[in-house]
């Protein structure tokens, strides 16, 4: 990464520019309008489908925000920090309680800075505006994969991207040496890699992937102030961390691993399966909900040689002072146009594909995509970090083939490369689209699942119910609608004690004098409580979706 270049400031002494939006600016914006609109359009259908999970940081941000705790980890585990559940707690402060909307506002924000800064990293890089706007329509897509890793508040996924994406920009920005707000740049990148070692680990690549950047460019610099206001930064960010791992001498990296599938165990069959072939598509947004019809999975075989390509321009340009493809040509003359070092441009590209080749990669060897790759693709949301790099190559041979446009010759090669570039690009579109397409049809199951849960909350609260046991997915859910009105103790199927991730509800649960049951109707659960009632021992409840069970 050219270690030791230094790159004078390029806007030092100059007067900036007034930006003009043009026809590609307006289109931009109405895609992040759009983006954000079809988001807040499935928030109002309760979509996608809360869990009990979510509902667990919606209790933590509860707690924030009436002052009765402050919580460093997801309660019930020792990794992945609660940041989204201190976003929330002003919410609830401020909008008279919790609510799974409120819960969810601060996702959304995250989701549209989100657009914003990947936006702005590519124009970082590419120069190029109508591709901006592609990389923006892109991302304003959503399929439920992608939809639930932007707006479900259950921890890390939300902010992930946003903070990957400003380090990128931030890096960018300080190897190139823009002068404006310098130590205030150097300070927010710190801030924002200490951060993420608290909120969740899986972004590191991408924290370590711009951090080489700034090396390579700004080595001596970092020698100085700069660099002793990062570490200092980073402390803070990190802080939660490395406190509670000071007081309780705990390692939360044997957390993360153990939850990583480390000790569990899955053939290689299955990990390379799960990891290369069903993970790229589901995880960024080429699938319908919950599985990956075959002709969906071409982006997995397309992603490998997107990886290779991205890596090999961006590598001759930051080698050779004129590249010899057109991809890279393009890609340096419209750095330049954007301010950005033809070089430091490179280099970061460099940097986004070797940090998506490592989340690919550690992905495929854990044991979690042989064994839950459906959901487990959620690992692999940072790879839309990534995506204009992905992209770039494939962009400039669609406009220019494999030759650059200003030699005015046409080869074989020129023929072929444009129009398969553009069934690339097509595809991408139409693929992406289709999913979102298909996770829309589900929003009104959601809100009638969602309207569904809140007459058993109406109901409980008419029942003068206040303490009950349920299943796992039903109780930390069934806590936080009723704003802990109603306490939940988690029971198995076989009606044993279960995993209470906030023990303080079982010990309320255990001293009350006959705590009701609630069950899905349908569920083994509920099989289990309808030969119990058969005997006598309960009357029974029955509302659409829901059974309830009090003790006679």
């Amino acid at each position: 990464m050219t270690a030791g270049v230094r790159e004078q400031p390029r806007d030092a002494g100059r007067p900036r520019p007034v930006a003009r939006l043009g026809v590609p600016g307006w289109l931009t914006a109405l895609a992040v309008l759009a983006g954000v609109g079809y988001r807040l359009w499935l928030l109002g259908h309760a979509a996608p489908p809360t869990n009990s999970d979510e509902a667990t940081m919606g209790l933590a941000a509860l707690h924030i925000a009436r002052g009765e705790g402050f919580p460093v980890w997801f309660y019930g585990q020792q990794y992945m920090g609660t940041l989204e559940a201190y976003l929330a707690a002003p919410v609830f402060a401020l909008g008279g309680g919790p609510s799974l909307f409120g819960l969810r506002l601060p996702t959304l924000a995250l989701y549209a800075l989100f657009l914003l800064l990947a936006w702005r990293l590519t124009l970082r890089l590419t120069g190029d505006r109508w591709f901006g706007l592609l990389v923006v329509a892109l991302l304003a897509l959503g399929s439920d994969r992608i939809v639930k890793n932007q707006l479900i508040a259950g921890g890390g996924y939300p902010e992930m991207n946003a903070a990957g994406a400003a380090l990128a920009v931030l890096a960018v920005d300080l190897a190139t040496g823009r002068s404006r707000w310098r130590l205030a740049r150097w300070a927010a990148w710190g801030f924002l890699a200490g951060l993420m070692l608290w909120v969740d680990p899986l972004v590191l690549p991408y924290v370590v992937a711009t951090g080489a950047v700034l090396v390579g460019f700004r080595r001596r610099e970092l020698w100085g102030a700069a660099g002793a206001l990062l570490g200092a930064a980073a402390v803070l960010g990190a802080a939660p961390l490395l406190l509670h791992s000071l007081l309780n001498g705990r390692n939360p990296l044997h957390a993360v691993l153990a939850a990583s599938g480390a000790n569990a165990t899955a053939g290689w069959v299955d990990r390379l399966h799960g990891g290369l072939l069903l993970g790229p598509s589901l995880g960024m947004g080429f699938c319908d909900p919950g599985r990956c019809a075959t002709w969906q999975l071409w982006w997995a075989l397309a992603l490998p040689l997107l990886l290779a390509l991205g890596g090999l321009t961006a590598w001759r340009a930051l080698r050779s002072p004129a590249p010899a493809d057109s991809a890279g040509a393009s890609g340096s003359a419209g750095a330049a146009e954007s301010g950005v070092s033809p070089r430091v441009a490179a280099a970061a590209r460099l940097a986004l594909v070797l940090a998506a080749v490592v989340t690919l990669g550690a992905y495929t060897v854990s044991s979690s995509a042989g064994l839950t790759p459906v959901e487990s693709s959620r690992y692999l949301s940072c790879l839309l970090i990534s995506l204009p790099v992905l992209l770039w190559p494939v962009w400039t041979m669609a406009r220019h083939g494999l030759r650059p446009a200003a030699t005015g010759r046409r080869g074989v090669s020129t023929t072929l490369a444009r129009p398969v570039a553009v069934v690339v690009l097509a595809a991408t579109l139409g693929t992406a689209a289709q999913a979102t397409w298909r996770s829309a049809q589900t929003a009104p199951a959601t809100r009638a699942a969602e309207a569904r849960h809140a007459e058993l909350v109406r109901t409980l609260r008419q029942l003068g119910v206040r303490q009950v046991r349920a299943g796992y997915w039903t109780c930390n859910r069934l806590t936080f609608a009723t704003a802990e009105q109603v306490v939940c103790a988690v029971v198995d199927d076989a009606l044993r004690p279960g995993f209470d991730r906030y023990p303080a509800y079982r010990r309320e649960v255990d001293r009350a004098a006959a705590p009701a049951w609630v069950a899905p109707a349908g569920s083994p659960l509920a099989d289990v409580l309808d030969e119990r009632q058969r005997a006598g021992g309960l009357d029974l409840v029955t509302i659409d979706g829901w059974r309830i069970y009090l003790p006679r």
